[in-house]
């Protein structure tokens, strides 16, 4: 995985921004992929990531990561 960011412990709230950021950044430097760990928890902080990805131009594919990267405790973004 080219970049990551970890929000285990963040409050689900606190994170859009953060992920905007992260997302704009990568675009920048022109990565194709990025990984956001979100762990398993409730699920609130995952939903939350995912919330935050959606309808964002420079995404293509949002999907869990694979099992060896994390798998449902993690999200992978494919970028345009």
């Amino acid at each position: 995985m080219e970049s990551e960011i970890n929000l285990i412990g963040r409050a689900s709230d606190d994170v859009d921004s953060e992920i905007y950021r992260f997302v704009e950044e990568a675009l920048a430097a022109g990565r194709r992929f990025i990984r956001i760990i979100h762990g398993h928890g409730t699920g609130k902080l995952k939903a939350a990531v995912r919330e935050a990805l959606r309808g964002h131009p420079g995404i293509a594919r949002v999907e869990d990561a694979p099992q060896a990267q994390g798998g449902a405790g993690a999200t992978v973004v494919t970028l345009r």
